[in-house]
């Protein structure tokens, strides 16, 4: 059974139409970088994938670099939105402050929060130099991230929990994470996560593992490798 999408934090939402003169050019940031994750299939909606919910979704930072933890607003892509060919600021919420000790979000907009918002706040707790991140579906990176050596959470931990937020902060102490800028979410079915400073960094660590897990692949395969049909 699918739970994609499914909210798992108590959120305290505000119904709230953002401001575009403050949010409105970093929201066409995300909504650029998502249109090419969604041409590449690693954002969208498919009948025949995940019970036909909508998967992946993209946030950047909106605060200044010296917001204390736990207090670094966000603007993410709102639930279930990831199908929509034309986006708007309206399909993004706002997060204000994320508590994962009490499993509790505060945010605001017209539509509600991801339910990835808790695992990309703990990546915004990580650092002030971390200012996007993307969260992705990729059955090719999920299954190759043994072979391209991705730090990969435990595969008992759900998405969208305390759990994982804990477990992301672990691999960044813990392995190369902070050099890869990309991880691979073991309990979450081809669920990957990229960060950066930039839009373009985040994106770029996608698109590249992409084609480094293809090659992989492909060298499985002694160079015959079909990806379509």
């Amino acid at each position: 059974m699918h739970d994609e999408g499914v909210i798992k934090f108590h959120a305290e939402h505000q119904q709230a139409v953002l401001s575009a003169r403050r949010l409105g050019a970093l929201s066409c940031t995300l909504v650029a970088w998502r249109e090419i994750l969604a041409r590449t299939g690693l954002v969208g909606q498919d009948p025949a994938r995940y019970g036909g919910f909508g998967y992946g979704n993209v946030s950047a930072r909106t605060g200044a670099p010296s917001a204390p933890r736990r207090r670094r607003p966000f603007l993410i892509t709102g639930t279930q939105t990831s199908g929509k060919t034309c986006m708007s600021l309206d399909d993004f919420c706002l997060i204000e402050t994320c508590d994962p000790d009490h499993n509790q979000v505060q945010s605001r907009g017209v539509v509600m929060p991801s339910s990835e918002s808790m695992t990309h706040a703990a990546l915004y707790d990580l650092g002030s130099h971390i200012r996007f991140v993307f969260h992705a579906h990729s059955p090719v990176i999920w299954r190759q991230a043994q072979a391209l050596r991705l730090p990969t959470t435990d595969p008992s931990i759900p998405y969208g929990t305390r759990r994982m937020a804990t477990a992301v902060a672990r691999l960044y102490r813990e392995t190369a994470l902070s050099e890869s800028r990309l991880l691979a979410m073991g309990g979450h079915e081809d669920g990957v996560i990229a960060f950066g400073r930039t839009a373009e960094e985040a994106g770029t660590a996608l698109i590249e593992t992409l084609a480094r897990a293809y090659e992989t692949v492909c060298g499985d395969a002694d160079g015959h490798f079909c990806s379509r049909p």
